[in-house]
């Protein structure tokens, strides 16, 4: 018996039902052609212009974290931190790793070779506070103990000793011995 001569009629009522059943066309969208073309043109404009600023101002962003890390922590190495930074900005990001790093290490050798591990803006920035009255006695004789741990060592710039000699100043005037 020969199965390829053999006729199924139902297969072939089925087939020409499925056959009828289907739309004679298919469209992709529900949308009109024309609405699907000003869509597209208008997502392509944004593809093309406004993803790479986003890209570029992501990018940027990410590659000054470092930066702003040390800044906040009063690291003494910011600006190689932000020099290597730029650097990596330069190099596609390969340097990056290294400036987050950096950033976040405690600068051990720095505090072995200049007696601090604070960046000289932070002494400054204390200094600011003083003059203002926002630093409390303790904060205050803290930071005058650690300028002359600095002078004691010879490391002191030269704005520092002029901070040192204010504060020292300051603190000498009977009005002011009884807030340090």
């Amino acid at each position: 018996m020969n199965l390829s001569r053999m006729s199924f009629p139902w297969i072939r009522a089925a087939l020409s039902v499925f056959a009828m059943a289907t739309p004679s066309v298919a469209l992709a969208s529900f949308l009109p052609p024309e609405v699907m073309d000003t869509a597209a043109t208008y997502i392509a404009w944004f593809v093309i212009i406004v993803m790479p600023i986003g890209a570029i101002v992501l990018f940027w962003m990410v590659h000054v974290l470092p930066e702003k890390i040390a800044e906040k922590r009063h690291h003494p190495q910011k600006d190689a931190i932000h020099t290597l930074c730029l650097l990596s900005l330069v190099f596609g990001g390969l340097l990056w790793p290294l400036a987050w790093l950096w950033a976040y290490m405690k600068p051990v050798t720095h505090q072995l070779a200049y007696g601090t591990d604070k960046h000289e803006d932070y002494f400054h920035a204390m200094g600011e506070k003083a003059r203002s009255g926002q630093l409390s006695g303790q904060d205050f004789s803290h930071l005058r103990e650690e300028l002359d741990i600095l002078f004691a060592k010879g490391t002191l710039p030269a704005g520092l000793k002029a901070l040192r000699n204010e504060l020292t100043a300051w603190s000498a005037t009977p009005a002011n011995k009884e807030n340090a």
